[in-house]
């Protein structure tokens, strides 16, 4: 079940003056007709939250995708581009996202433009309202899906699969758009398929889950890189492996070192 990340490679771009304090990290692969629209929209949608960046990990695509981010990372001060040399897997690509990104609060999206980043707000708004951010998970609840009902079905199954076995309390852990703190994902552990799992990792580490009912929008340009078979057969493992996980709690985090000052081994 785990798998190494990939490395990645890094476009120059710049960085907002002062560190950003919220990330927005969206993968893609083979997505050049919707990489330019999405990322305006994201800028709309982030305005009232500077400074921000937006990080886009473009998991090997052999379309022009890379050429565009180029392009877009040359007028937007805001885009940071990251690439794999050769397809790695969405998980890979968030992970690698995050662990480059450098504010404190993650968003996520997917990159083919069937999240809306009008909803981004209005999670964001439900993260900031927690005592403990590190402690909290906002994820995307798709509403009114528009996708052709063979994928709909797979993703009902899917998730109520997952509900039973991991007990995660979310009932559409496959919509991309989710709020985090990077310190908590960064506490997760890291292998193949954890997108799917993002709220049931939360849950283990002694956090919590909301959802927020967000829209979702018909693919308009490119292909999905996911079939039924992928959300039904190919997670069975992925799940065994997480629920073996779901029953070895995280290691407690430390609070304070204050009084081990001066106290010998």
């Amino acid at each position: 079940m785990v798998a190494p990340m990939a490395r990645t490679t890094s476009a120059p771009s710049a960085v907002p003056s002062g560190a950003p304090r919220f990330s927005v990290v969206a993968p893609v692969r083979d997505e050049a007709e919707n990489v330019a629209p999405l990322i305006a929209e994201i800028r709309i949608a982030m305005a009232a939250h500077a400074p921000y960046e937006i990080v886009f990990v473009d998991d090997g695509s052999d379309d022009r995708t890379p050429e565009i981010l180029r392009r877009v990372a040359g007028e937007c001060r805001e885009l940071r581009v990251l690439r794999h040399r050769q397809p790695a897997g969405q998980s890979a690509a968030i992970v690698n996202g995050v662990r480059r990104a450098n504010g404190e609060v993650i968003v996520t999206l997917d990159g083919d433009g069937q999240n809306d980043p009008a909803d981004i707000p209005a999670l964001l708004a439900r993260f900031g309202e927690a005592a403990d951010r590190d402690r909290l998970m906002v994820v995307g609840l798709r509403v009114r899906r528009m996708d052709s009902w063979p994928k709909r079905l797979a993703s009902r199954i899917a998730n109520g699969v997952r509900a039973w076995l991991l007990g995660d309390a979310t009932p559409d852990t496959g919509c991309g758009l989710k709020v985090f703190s990077r310190r908590a994902f960064l506490a997760m552990p890291a292998f193949d398929h954890m997108h799917r799992f993002l709220p049931a990792l939360m849950v283990r580490q002694g956090g919590r889950v909301v959802s927020v009912p967000v829209n979702h929008r018909p693919r308009t340009a490119g292909t999905t890189k996911y079939g039924v078979l992928d959300r039904l057969g190919v997670g069975i493992v992925d799940l065994i492996g997480v629920k073996w996980l779901m029953r070895r709690p995280a290691l407690p985090a430390v609070e304070t070192e204050e009084h081990d000052r001066g106290r010998g081994p």
